[in-house]
């Protein structure tokens, strides 16, 4: 088997750029090491009920991008989340989460001046991510809303779910992600997961991609520093180039080897600090318990102030729910579920034995059940199934070094984007950097390795 490019693994950086490049006519093949494609952007099915595991929300660009590399089909589907809470010690808030609404709750229930609102919201749409500017997170709140414990609540919780990002993480891993969901609101894909990467999939079959799923990718193949192929399931498969969707460390490390680096490119790599992961209780209601609606996305937190240490605590009080109403899949059975899910350490969870990993997941499940039924009363009696999801389980899906759900910190960017200086038809997209980070950054990225490619294949 001869291709021009080698995509590894299916995550949505994986799928757009093996899609991108497809239409520009080169010979893809697609390799995904799971039985489905879409990476962490994935579903499960449980009795009669289908589990998005990040379906939570994207911001509007995701229209843009659907539409321009995948199809008008896809890009017709996105619809708004209209209710975002934000339920915690400090305040109970109702928002649409566009700009416009947003601005109105930092005036009218935060008190905050107009025009130091405004300040704040230019400052964040000039970041660049080539600009060398030293602030953090953390000092563009003190510089905007000095003091104000409550606002950096509101304005940061929601992207640190988003990201994993931190008061203390380089300020345009905040600014970029927060510029581009302050805009039109959250949105989400109307059918759920399993339609997105139904359609996806024959978008792609309809291009002559190639598609190998249960095909674990064991070794990048090299000659003289140059692509040769890759080793699939003990399989060489020939080709020109290769775009890894697979984790940056794990690719350089693993699939290529460092051997085969610079030591001022390894110096760098062994700098890059691994993003943390999260954990995630699945809830399915039974079909004859329809809930009310509460809202779409709920960040909630009995914790007196936002911390982000607290965030990623083993007995974090801070979680959000994730709704999937009927409206999610209209096509399908009416069927409702719940996604609680809470940022996480990997060593918390990496050695417990089996026991108390058991143990320690029943705890995560009973609090996140005992915190919704705050919003939503005897929820004990209306659900059928439930089960939870760990480090240990994204480790297990998707390979990435402390299953980690947010790739690595602001330098892995860096890292990611110099790869093919070091390696001929070596290119990388996927979750680094933060702001890179969610659907929408990494579709984004897809389509920008994919076109440094084709410039140089």
């Amino acid at each position: 088997m001869h291709y021009d490019v080698a995509v590894i693994g299916s995550g949505l950086a994986g799928l757009t750029a093996a899609n991108y490049l497809a239409k520009l006519g080169y010979r893809i093949a697609l390799f995904e090491q799971h039985y489905v494609l879409g990476g962490l952007a994935a579903y499960f099915p449980r009795k009669n009920h289908i589990f998005d595991v990040s379906l939570h929300g994207f911001p509007v660009g995701m229209i843009k991008s659907c539409r321009k590399y995948w199809s008008s089909e896809i890009a017709d589907s996105i619809v708004q989340l209209k209710r975002i809470r934000f339920v915690n010690p400090q305040f109970d808030i109702e928002t649409t989460f566009t700009r416009e609404d947003f601005t109105k709750i930092l005036v009218e229930t935060f008190r905050i001046a107009p025009e130091m609102v405004e300040n704040f919201f230019i400052k964040l749409r000039q970041m660049n991510f080539y600009d060398d500017d030293r602030q953090c997170t953390r000092d563009i709140f003190e510089e905007f809303f000095p003091g104000r414990a409550d606002v950096h609540r509101l304005l940061m919780e929601p992207i640190a779910y988003a990201n994993g990002s931190t008061l203390d993480d380089e300020a345009i891993t905040y600014g970029i992600v927060f510029s581009n969901f302050m805009s039109k609101g959250v949105y989400t894909f109307e059918g759920g997961t399993d339609l997105l990467i139904k359609k996806m999939t024959e978008e792609l079959m309809r291009n002559g991609v190639d598609i190998f799923k249960c095909s674990k990718i064991e070794k990048i193949l090299l000659s003289n520093d140059q692509i040769i192929g890759v080793r699939a399931n003990g399989i060489d498969v020939e080709c020109r180039a290769v775009l890894s969707n697979a984790h940056i460390l794990n690719t350089i490390k693993n699939l290529v080897g460092e051997e085969h680096f610079s030591p001022e490119f390894l110096a760098k790599v062994h700098k890059a600090r691994i993003n943390n992961s999260s954990c995630q209780v699945y809830m399915g209601i039974k079909s004859e318990e329809m809930i009310d609606d509460i809202g779409d996305l709920i960040f909630t937190s009995g914790n007196e102030h936002f911390d982000s240490k607290e965030l990623k605590d083993f007995h974090t009080k801070s979680r959000t729910f994730s709704l999937y109403y009927p409206k999610t899949r209209p096509n399908e059975k009416p069927m409702c579920a719940i996604v609680a899910s809470m940022n996480a350490h990997w060593d918390d969870w990496s050695n417990l034995d089996v026991a108390n990993y058991q143990c320690e997941k029943n705890r995560i499940i009973e609090d996140s059940v005992r915190c919704l039924e705050q919003f939503i009363p005897h929820i004990r009696e209306k659900i059928d199934h439930i089960e939870a999801a760990t480090p240990r389980t994204f480790f297990r899906y998707t390979g990435h070094p402390c299953g980690t759900s947010f790739g690595t910190k602001f330098e892995g960017l860096e890292i990611s984007m110099d790869l093919p200086g070091e390696i001929r038809g070596l290119y990388h997209a996927g979750s680094v950097g933060i702001i890179m980070s969610g659907w929408l950054g990494a579709m984004n990225y897809g389509v920008i390795a994919a076109h440094k490619l084709a410039l140089n294949l």
